[in-house]
Order: structure tokens, then sequence, then C-alpha cells
């Protein structure tokens, strides 16, 4: 495991997906997060903290002073000795500035949904070929008819 120091007063931030690690970087100075009570924002230091995050935007700075965004889709939060902000979601999407990011998680949106609805539509062809299938069982039709 590789263990990435962090410089007085920053964090290392860590967003992870059951696939990937999508950003680790320690030289964190604020991280902005929403859940359902709102927006709030970490330093370092804060207290430790576990919290479910909506749908939104993950927001943080570098000690550069470079900022840059990830949306969620939902998921939980946790600072740990107020030097470690660790995110895990089922999706993310990276974005280094928020009009360039809602275009990427529209267009990704709009593939998935096109994605479900296509497979929504074989698994209805199958299920209706299935109850077809019963229904001439039932009726006594020839095995041959059922193959059709």
């Amino acid at each position: 495991m590789l263990l990435l120091l962090c410089p007085p007063h920053t964090m290392r931030l860590l967003i992870s997906t059951p696939l990937e690690i999508v950003a680790d970087h320690a030289d964190i100075v604020s991280v902005r997060a929403e859940d359902e009570s709102g927006s709030f924002g970490i330093l370092a230091q804060h207290a430790d903290l576990l919290t479910a995050l909506t749908l939104s935007v993950v927001a943080w700075h570098h000690a550069d002073g470079r900022q840059r965004f990830c949306a969620v889709r939902r998921g939980v939060l946790s600072v740990r000795d107020g030097k470690q902000v660790s995110v895990a979601t089922r999706q993310a999407q990276l974005g280094d500035d928020l009009e360039t990011l809602e275009h990427a998680v529209i267009a990704r949106f709009r593939a998935e949904a096109d994605t479900e609805r296509a497979e929504r539509v074989a698994a209805l062809r199958l299920h209706t070929r299935a109850i077809r299938q019963i229904v001439q069982a039932l009726r006594g039709a020839p095995q041959w008819e059922l193959m059709s």
C-alpha cells in the first residue's frame, strides 16, 4: 500500500468506487460536500465524521490553489484523525470545472439510461416469450410449435 504523507495543515483525500480509486491526493486544504442536512466544509484537524452523501458534487482545493470536482451518486464520507477524508461511492465522475463536469455527467447518465432501457426491453421480450410458451404448453400445443 502506498502511503502518502500530508504536509502540515493539509489532508489526504481518497475517493473510490468498488472498481477503482478515482482520486488520491495528499495536498488538500479544504473539501466541500453535501449530505441530507445540506452543504458542509472540511478543513485540516476537523473532528472525526461519518455521513451519507446525496447525489452531489464533492469539491476540493489543493495547497497550490487548484480546485477539482467529483460528481458522486450518493456515498459515504468519513473524516479520520482530522487529516484523512475518504469518500466511498458506487459511481464517481471527475472534472476540472463544473461546466465540463456537468456535460460529462449528463452524457454518462443518458448513456446509462439508454443501456437500462435496452436491457428492460430485452428482458420484457424474454418474459413475453416465456409466457407465450407457457400458455402454448398449457393448451397442449405440439412441442415443435413451442420453438417458433
